[in-house]
């Protein structure tokens, strides 16, 4: 793999979870500074590994789920402090499980606000760094299934969230095209281990055709295949990484 050097890149809830293993694994990659954004659990185990692999670590605690003006504030800092950064890889996605019928103005605004407001305030506060530079890669994460705008019982708001996303995204893409940016998503499958790696993986049964668990890294090779230097003629795009799971998979409403 041919290694990205000297480049910055803002890695959005990655003090656990699949984000985690994609910010320690771009810092592996050669990337000079690794910021991240957390909210609860400590991102400490994730800068240690950023700083392992050689890269300049950061964290800035940030709640997506606040008033919109904070939100600004907070990453306007950020990029102040640690940026500006060339890749954003938005990972911030809140789920909940709810029929519509019983979900209220809560899920509404947790899903809505948390998935894709979220995107938006944060590739705002990357893009005239990326503009000035006259070079960026965005990716953001949708669920299986969100490109189709798929029905996903139990799991409607979140499926909405990140259909509403994808279109956003793709808007984006489209506007910002001549500006040597380019923004795309990944749908990640049901990975239930977030933090499995795909040598593990390999040795894990699941329930899609393929037959094995999906790993942070199987995402992770996803995302380097966006945010390559030479990927500037592939905008718009959403990639499936679900072992080969065609809609999103099934839970059964709550009754």
């Amino acid at each position: 793999m041919r290694r990205i050097n000297g480049r910055s890149v803002l890695v959005t809830g990655a003090a656990s979870g699949l984000a985690a293993g994609i910010a320690a694994g771009l810092a592996d990659d050669g990337f000079e500074r690794v910021a991240i954004t957390w909210r609860e659990n400590s991102p400490e185990q994730t800068l240690a590994r950023i700083r392992d692999a050689g890269a300049h670590a950061s964290a800035t605690r940030l709640d997506f789920l606040a008033e919109s003006e904070q939100i600004e504030r907070t990453l306007a800092e950020c990029v102040r402090e640690h940026g500006p950064f060339d890749t954003l890889v938005h990972a911030v996605g809140p789920l909940k499980f709810a029929q519509l019928e019983s979900a209220g103005d809560d899920e509404y605004r947790a899903m809505f606000d948390g998935n894709v407001r979220s995107a938006w305030l944060a590739a705002r506060a990357v893009l005239p760094g990326m503009r000035a530079a006259g070079f960026g890669r965005i990716v953001a994460f949708g669920m299986n299934g969100s490109a189709l705008a798929a029905a996903a019982p139990g799991l409607g708001m979140h499926a909405a969230a990140k259909s509403a996303l994808i279109s956003l995204l793709r808007t984006l893409a489209a506007e910002v095209a001549g500006s040597g940016i380019t923004v795309n998503a990944v749908e990640p499958g049901d990975i239930r281990n977030k933090a499995l790696a795909r040598a593990d993986a390999l040795r894990t049964p699941a329930e899609n055709p393929i037959g094995r668990a999906g790993s942070f890294e199987d995402v992770l090779d996803a995302v380097r295949f966006f945010i390559a230097p030479e990927r500037d003629f592939i905008t718009g795009v959403v990639l499936p990484v679900t072992g080969g799971l065609q809609g999103p998979y099934e839970r059964k409403p709550h009754r």
